[in-house]
């Protein structure tokens, strides 16, 4: 059956059909000088970015970009990043971000597949020079026009504030842009294959803005702290979208740092955040070593990553109320559990990845069919907030099921009351002699173990069972207990011996996709082999 998870959120007349900027274009109407973003010693106001944003998309649409055209960019989370996003929606382009950890390939790949128009980047970050890597690049980018620097360490020619500037003494008038039609364009992170395009429209992820808006109660004037990538979907709708929806101003961070992290939170005093497991396990054990108790933040919202339950117990515990919990999304449906409801318990926020909010869910057997309340199974969701399809239509046919329902590719439970829970990813699943086991559920019990900083469970080769078990750890201090004290212990925690890992592999890192997920497609490549996991630097 279908759960009754499905919320309505009927659209405010005098803001519906309107764009980012036309909703920043508001906020700079009514109070021009408030902030918006901030980043560093920075504090931008609303005036000041829709100015500039206006200005950037008439220097865009000098180049000969039109509306429908793609335009890309690979920055850190600064503030023009927001400027160029605003600039997308004024001129009716389509805004495709991408993560500065990727390179030529990833690059290359997603330039030449959305036939990007022009190409904003900054010239070097994190001792990486993307100035290099543009030259390689351009000669395989027949629909690139430009690529533009931002903040160019030698103020070239073509950079961003020329194109800024150019746009200023021109009178270009905005298109009339239609919500419906395609707005952002971001390709997933490729943990099961290539990337694939994912399209959003301008309505699609403003419904995803207005729900968490009133599930968080994020209100005018309060901060939200952004270290994720404003070129992840968490990062982009907290950090360029959020100010311009509800009119709280997002802090952003260049890159991750605790210290400073409790500082910017301290300073501002954030409400709220949405970020990785790593993140969240920091800034817990930080301000429990500082005593700060940061009686500001309501929320922190943790996705991405499998976030083991005892580290939202532990960290709600360190900030001395449920401030913390799981929240459930992807690229292609956004928050469809924005967290727990005001009256769940810690427990629900430990165990569960919360609340399905807008959105209707169904968990199917393997033949398609719909499973009843609180049964295992993959789930299938749909809602105001799913995007569009992927731009390469062969994709389109396997994601959806006859009723429009995505199919996500993760399994899990929805109980009669909407409680969302996450037991594993189709691929995921262990074969271990005809038996399916969850990955997850090993995960969750080593992530109890106190020599265990970080474990991540594959499957491996088995020449008798079809498949066997692989654990790679990272250790959280000199011990590192051998297999049999693992099977001891996981046996304590009460799992099957069969659930016990064959294999274990303590590394120094584990290999991450851009938004903080485990690539476990490389795990089970490398557990493939003897000694495929080299590249690790086993320890």
């Amino acid at each position: 059956m279908i759960l009754p998870t499905h919320r309505e959120y009927p659209e405010p007349e005098d803001w519906a059909g309107q764009t980012i900027f036309e909703r920043g274009r508001r906020h700079a109407e009514s109070d021009p000088q408030g902030i918006a973003i901030v980043e560093g010693d920075l504090a931008l106001g609303f005036g000041q970015l829709v100015a500039d944003a206006q200005a950037l998309a008439a220097g865009i649409a000098a180049l000969g970009v039109r509306a429908g055209d793609v335009i890309s960019f690979q920055t850190p989370n600064w503030y023009e990043a927001a400027v160029i996003n605003l600039a997308a929606a004024a001129g009716g382009f389509v805004i495709n971000p991408i993560v500065p950890i990727y390179r030529d390939a990833e690059v290359g790949f997603m330039l030449r597949d959305s036939r990007s128009k022009l190409f904003f980047f900054a010239e070097r970050f994190r001792g990486y020079d993307f100035a290099a890597m543009v030259e390689r690049l351009r000669p395989e980018l027949p629909d690139l026009l430009a690529a533009v620097p931002v903040r160019p360490a030698g103020g070239a020619n073509g950079d961003y504030e020329a194109l800024l500037a150019h746009g200023r003494g021109r009178q270009a008038s905005l298109p009339d842009v239609d919500t419906a039609a395609v707005k952002m364009l971001l390709y997933t992170s490729g943990t099961t294959g290539r990337p694939k395009g994912v399209l959003h429209s301008h309505d699609t992820l403003g419904r995803v803005m207005r729900v968490s808006n009133d599930w968080w109660q994020v209100r005018a004037g309060e901060a939200i702290l952004m270290p994720s990538p404003v070129t992840h979907i968490s990062g982009y709708a907290n950090g360029l979208e959020r100010p311009f929806f509800s009119g709280a101003r997002a802090v952003l961070m260049e890159h991750w740092d605790v210290d400073e992290a409790l500082r910017l939170i301290a300073r501002h005093g954030v409400v709220g955040t949405v970020a990785a497991t790593p993140f969240l396990r920091e800034l817990a054990i930080r301000a429990a070593a500082a005593g700060a108790a940061l009686p500001t933040l309501r929320f922190f919202a943790c996705g991405g990553a499998a976030v083991p339950p005892e580290l939202v117990r532990q960290a709600n515990t360190d900030f001395g109320r449920t401030v913390a919990f799981r929240a459930y999304g992807s690229s292609e449906a956004p928050l469809v559990t924005p967290g727990i409801g005001e009256t769940d318990s810690g427990e629900v926020a430990a165990t569960t990845d919360g609340r399905v909010v807008d959105y209707e869910v169904k968990a199917v057997d393997g033949e398609g069919r719909a499973l009843p309340p609180g049964a295992e199974g993959e789930l299938l969701v749909r809602g105001p907030g799913l995007f569009l399809g992927y731009t390469d239509p062969q994709d389109n046919a396997a994601a959806f099921d006859p009723e429009g329902f995505f199919r996500t590719g993760d399994i899990g439970t929805v109980s009669a009351d909407g409680i969302l829970t996450i037991t594993g990813r189709k691929k995921d699943l262990i074969i271990r002699g005809g038996e399916n086991i969850s990955a997850k559920e090993i995960e969750d019990a080593l992530h109890r173990h106190p020599a265990i900083q970080e474990a991540a469970v594959v499957a491996m080769p088995h020449e008798r069972l079809g498949e066997g078990i692989c654990a790679v750890l990272i250790a959280r201090g000199a011990t590192r207990p051998g297999l049999a004290e693992l099977a001891d212990y996981l046996s304590g925690e009460g799992l099957a011996r069969q659930k016990c890992p064959e294999r274990c592999v303590w590394v120094a890192t584990l290999p991450q996709t851009a938004s903080g997920k485990v690539r476990k497609d490389l795990l089970r490549a490398m557990a493939a082999s003897e000694d495929g996991f080299a590249a690790l630097k086993p320890v």
